[in-house]
């Protein structure tokens, strides 16, 4: 493997289609696809402040490295990533992308990261200003994950969540199987239009939780104050502990919790009907 160290590159397409380099304390700057239709690349102790500058790569790992403002959409049509201790402060970081293993990083501007993206893990991972992160996904794991940024994982397929602070309004949309485990999750409308969502001793706040899902599962779960209107037109199956403020029009299933602080069956309940909601 050839070793690169200390240098500095600019411009467009310096390393272009490269195998087989190690990058070591190496500055990109300014300029564009640094490293495009590469394959085995290693960079430790770098610096990427141009754009684009891993695309189309190839099996790959990155160490200690920052990803400065600059390198927005640093890794798209890419596959086979390792990535650890690393600062990422660009947005739009990862779309098409197949394989990714990132541990210790940190997002500082995660807006519309990982879109489109498969078999992906992270674990002690951090995201702020992560407005519509991971959509369109699938094969997604996650431990140890904190999430500041709205509309999360729309669209998403096969997902495990664990340990994780997701604060985040409008998580959840249009997803399939969809696995939570204890983890808390505040914002509102979460989990609309979802199909096999299933939270496990997980703390949900947020007003309208949970409405219009199909084969939605709750077990051993808790509510904020604040998490009201619960379950509007969805098929659940819930177990609470403590109290729900409030439950409106149930489709069908059923609902348990040592408390609910009103319930509300209205003209506009939707076929069948006929959950059934126990206090205890």
């Amino acid at each position: 493997m050839e070793v690169i160290k200390n240098q500095e590159f600019g411009g467009e397409r310096p390393l272009y289609a490269r195998r087989g380099l190690r990058l070591e304390g190496v500055t990109i700057h300014a300029g564009e696809s640094a490293l495009k239709e590469t394959a085995d690349i290693e960079a430790s102790d770098c610096r990427f402040e141009g754009k684009y500058p891993l695309w189309c790569c190839h099996g790959f790992s990155v160490k200690d490295s920052l990803f400065t403002e600059g390198a927005r959409a640093a890794l798209w049509y890419s596959s086979g990533l390792q990535m650890q201790d690393c600062l990422v402060e660009a947005p739009k970081m990862f779309r098409e992308f197949q394989g990714a293993r990132l541990r210790d990083v940190r997002f500082t501007h995660a807006a519309e990261t990982f879109w489109r993206c498969s078999d992906i893990e992270l674990e002690n991972v951090q995201a702020d200003e992560g407005d519509y992160i991971f959509m369109h996904c699938k094969g997604v794991k996650v431990k140890n994950f904190t999430l500041n940024g709205n509309y999360s994982f729309q669209w998403a397929r096969d997902i495990e969540i664990r340990d994780s602070l997701l604060n985040t309004k409008d998580a959840f949309w249009e997803t399939e199987n969809v696995s939570v485990y204890d983890s808390e999750i505040n914002g509102e409308y979460l989990g609309w239009h979802s199909r096999g969502l299933r939270l496990v001793r997980c703390h949900i706040t947020g007003t309208q939780p949970l409405c219009y899902a199909e084969d939605l599962v709750l077990e051993d779960c808790t509510f904020g104050p604040d998490a009201d209107l619960a379950f509007e037109y969805s098929s659940v199956r819930a177990t609470v502990r403590g109290s729900i403020p409030s439950v409106k029009n149930p489709r069908t299933g059923s609902i348990r919790a040592e408390s609910i602080g009103e319930i509300i069956i209205d003209e506009n309940l939707k076929a069948p009907g006929n959950c059934k909601i126990e206090t205890r």
